[in-house]
């Protein structure tokens, strides 16, 4: 298939128009819609009915936006890898959750880079849900995450135990102090072990991204539950402490790939990560 035919599919549907996906595109609106026809003659289905308002699209062509996407990510992804730069012999894509690219992800680039001078290095960060499906569909090759879904075609490794501990600004606090408390919501295994062990408390502060939470904590103060690597130069600083006695809670993190990846490239590049999260941990 013509990739330009998947892009232009794309573009309808996100302007809802076949004039504005022209404007879009720079092409005249005939070149739109010839390329439709010509999609929907290699589909032997109909995908947009054409109205006033611009157009919608048919059940065929809600089947097709589940999988055109990917066809140009993935036509997109071969390009990359076709332009080795001169010098190397393949391009690795690595990635990682927002709250991982610092120190983990960061310190990995650095080793591989001096220890895999032969690999072209491209670096994506992004959210969960995003990150997982661009492993999946090969755009990314490796990535580091939290609590990853098992699907088929993927690989798991464990690569480290994080610890979610409690910390507060407030030297004397011994309990949690729910007005003053930042819910970071870890997800659904914190929310469970959370509320087991706090099933009185109703915080009124939440957020979803960990080093936003911790920034707010820092400067406003509070309390919250962080990464324990992420809050030890606090601790040791004395800008944030430690609440005695409260439960932790185990927070893995994992690195993801696609089974079908080159493991000449891959492998290499796993075998350096599991060495770097060895040294992080136990800094």
């Amino acid at each position: 298939m013509d990739i330009e035919l998947a892009r232009t599919f794309i573009e309808i549907v996100s302007t809802g128009s076949f004039i504005r996906a022209s404007e879009r595109l720079n092409v005249a609106q005939t070149t739109v819609s010839a390329r439709i026809r010509n999609l929907e003659q290699q589909l032997g289905r109909a995908l947009f009915v054409r109205h006033k308002g611009g157009a919608s699209l048919t059940p065929a062509g809600e089947q097709f936006l589940r999988h055109a996407p990917m066809f140009v990510q993935l036509w997109q992804r071969t390009l990359h890898q076709v332009a080795v730069p001169p010098g190397r012999r393949a391009v690795l894509t690595v990635g990682s959750e927002v709250s991982l690219a610092q120190p983990l992800l960061l310190d990995w680039v650095r080793w591989m880079r001096g220890s895999l001078q032969d690999i072209a290095l491209r670096v994506h960060v992004d959210v969960p849900q995003d990150l997982i499906n661009q492993v999946a569909s090969g755009m990314v090759d490796l990535a580091i995450m939290y609590a990853p879904p098992h699907r088929p075609g993927l690989k798991i490794d464990l690569l480290l135990e994080e610890k979610l501990v409690l910390v507060t600004t407030n030297s004397e606090a011994r309990l949690l102090d729910e007005s003053d408390y930042v819910y970071m919501d870890w997800g659904p295994d914190f929310e469970l072990h959370h509320g087991m062990n706090f099933p009185s408390a109703a915080p009124d502060l939440s957020f979803d991204l960990g080093p936003l939470a911790l920034s707010y904590v820092l400067a406003i103060g509070g309390s919250g539950y962080f990464r324990m690597s992420s809050v030890q130069p606090h601790i040791e600083a004395g800008r944030l402490h430690l609440v005695p006695e409260m439960p932790q809670f185990s927070y893995p993190v994992y690195a993801v790939q696609s089974a079908s990846a080159d493991e000449s490239v891959v492998g290499p590049a796993l075998a350096g990560l599991h060495s770097v999260a060895s040294a992080d941990i136990k800094l």
